[in-house]
């Protein structure tokens, strides 16, 4: 009886590549089912302190708190008050720098699931044409008629090409929904943020 390894075996050295984007890929998704979701970005503890936010005397808890948690929400909160006695403009030219070391972070690893997207169906038809190429060399060597001497570049032609789209599929699809997840959650922090800007605004003038 044929294994899954035998199968594999079949597709040749184009296999090796596309085995080790399959690792790359499943690590990334893992990775980011764990970073990405919503209770570990904004920290319901920090989302509550932000919000209950109301004088200048509430700033040390709310620093307190952000101080607990490492994180997006809570470095950019910390980031905000921390400096909420600097002019307007360059308090508010901190955080955006901050905001996008914090948005380089969620969006880490994105960009080489994407290349894994692309580039695994390619490495499944440079499979395929080393296949094709394999049953050309046996024709011109033995002919036609020798179905076995054939079946091996067919099996590999036709094995990286289903391996590539396997692989190319799902990361599709994966990175496309944690590179919307990631956007909403960033839209979301922007809010926070902004409504905390608002808030320190009021303390300036009070």
């Amino acid at each position: 009886m044929q294994t899954v390894w035998d199968f594999l075996v079949k597709g040749g050295i184009t296999m090796i590549p596309l085995g080790l984007c399959s690792l790359v890929g499943l690590a990334i998704v893992l990775e980011k089912f764990i970073m990405l979701r919503r209770p570990r970005i904004l920290i319901p503890e920090v989302v509550a302190v932000v919000d209950s936010l109301a004088k200048a005397d509430d700033v040390p808890l709310v620093l307190s708190v952000c101080g607990k948690h490492n994180g997006p929400l809570p470095n950019i909160v910390k980031t905000a008050l921390e400096n909420r006695h600097l002019p307007r403009d360059e308090m508010k030219e901190i955080i955006i720098d901050q905001g996008r070391q914090e948005i380089r972070d969620l969006e880490r690893g994105l960009s080489a699931l994407e290349t894994v997207a692309a580039i695994s169906p390619l490495l499944g038809l440079l499979g395929t044409v080393i296949g094709i190429f394999r049953i050309f060399q046996v024709i011109s060597r033995m002919g036609v008629g020798q179905a076995s001497a054939l079946s091996g570049g067919i099996s590999e032609a036709v094995i990286t090409t289903i391996a590539g789209l396997v692989i190319a599929i799902p990361t599709s699809v994966a990175y496309n929904y944690f590179s919307n997840r990631a956007e909403n959650l960033v839209m979301d922090i922007e809010k926070h943020t902004t409504a905390l800007m608002r808030k320190i605004a009021n303390f300036q003038n009070t």
